[in-house]
């Protein structure tokens, strides 16, 4: 079908990529793109252009399949900053250790050397941020 249009979530679930992402390449100019009221549309020859391949879209099944997702943020004080190095390296390891066709699992981590509290926030499906979320504890109950 040549006139098929994507939404930004369609191809940010093509490509898998974060919505957020493909608004900034379509913002830049990179993705073209047709504004329809408060929504862009993205045609399947430009995606197949970006992209430099053919663009299968996902069946019906897949599109329709509902995703929670959760946003956790885990405080942790009186940590040391040698504790802080070990526990931020372990958990972005096993966050972007995942396989690839695995849900992203976002972390960041912020720590305050002042008040000696680190600040973990997880963003990402439920059952990935409940493991991770328990390595988070097994690892602070074994420094503590």
């Amino acid at each position: 079908m040549p006139d098929q249009l994507y939404s930004v979530d369609q191809v940010a679930t093509l490509l898998g990529l974060h919505v957020k992402t493909v608004r900034g390449y379509v913002r830049d100019g990179r993705l073209p793109a047709t504004r329809i009221g408060k929504q862009y549309r993205i045609a399947r020859e430009d995606l197949e252009a970006f992209t430099g391949r053919p663009v299968t879209a996902p069946s019906g099944a897949a599109r329709t399949r509902r995703h929670a997702e959760v946003s956790a943020v885990v405080q942790i004080d009186a940590i040391s900053g040698a504790d802080v190095s070990r526990l931020t390296t372990l958990v972005t390891a096993s966050a972007s250790g995942r396989a690839a066709d695995q849900r992203p699992l976002r972390v960041e981590t912020m720590y305050d050397e002042e008040r000696a509290s680190l600040k973990i926030v997880i963003v990402g499906g439920l059952e990935d941020c409940a493991e991770m979320l328990k390595t988070v504890n097994l690892i602070a109950e074994e420094q503590s």
